[in-house]
């Protein structure tokens, strides 16, 4: 079991989330461990993983960090990423190293210290993922290693922005409070930047691992061109 100098060996590197929705092409564990091989041969310096048998299908096969997370849809609850304790409990056993969870503040089934305590628990280190300036300070007062700004942008409260949002990881860094960037970024451009405002590490997904969403942003920018068939 790694302890919380997991987050020391990602310092400065990029990390990718490798990870596909329900019902498309590269939604199985054969498909996220081949992922997880691809990006590791590129580079990457640990890898984000979905899913609990993802997670442990790619802990059998690679060494570096998992940062492991859950999302699973509630009845009564907007938060869907790893929002209860029994999914921190099987994402350890699954072998993750860090456990993502939505910290953002909403209507939960289980609160932030509460998951912080069962992560801890684990020895594994707890990464917030957060929406604003003051659910990253709620959270890392609650017990969270780092927050991730993973969320910013998709709740109803947060600042709606087409790529990374620059201001709230200069917040975080103004604060000197450990964060990691992580949504939206696109380019190797958008990642050196988010080092440069203060982040530990970035995360990297649909830009790398997401080939259906990658062409879909092809194809849109193609079709807003003079030169689109209609």
């Amino acid at each position: 079991m790694r302890s919380y100098a997991v987050l020391t060996e990602l310092a400065g590197k990029l990390v990718v989330s490798c990870q596909a929705d329900a019902g498309m092409p590269l939604d199985g564990e054969s498909y996220m461990l081949a992922l997880a091989r691809s990006v590791l041969l590129g580079g990457a310096a640990g890898v984000r993983i979905q899913g609990i048998h993802n997670v442990r299908a790619v802990r059998a096969a690679v060494s570096v960090p998992i940062i492991g997370l859950v999302k699973a849809s509630q009845p009564d609850s907007p938060v869907y990423i790893t929002s209860r304790v029994q999914e921190v409990e099987a994402l350890a056993d699954a072998g993750a190293d860090i456990i993502a969870f939505d910290a953002t503040d909403r209507p939960r089934p289980e609160t932030v210290p509460a998951l912080c305590q069962a992560i801890h628990a684990r020895g594994l280190a707890a990464m917030a993922d957060i929406s604003t300036l003051a659910e990253a300070e709620a959270a890392l007062g609650a017990g969270a290693e780092v927050v991730g700004t993973t969320l910013a942008g998709y709740t109803d409260h947060s600042r709606q922005l087409d790529g990374p949002d620059y201001a709230l990881m200069q917040d975080l860094a103004k604060r000197a409070l450990p964060f990691v960037a992580e949504g939206r970024i696109w380019t190797p451009e958008e990642a050196q930047r988010a080092f440069e405002t203060g982040a530990q590490f970035v995360v990297v997904g649909s830009a790398i691992t997401r080939p259906d969403v990658i062409t879909r942003r092809f194809i849109d920018h193609l079709n807003q061109s003079p030169q689109a068939k209609s």
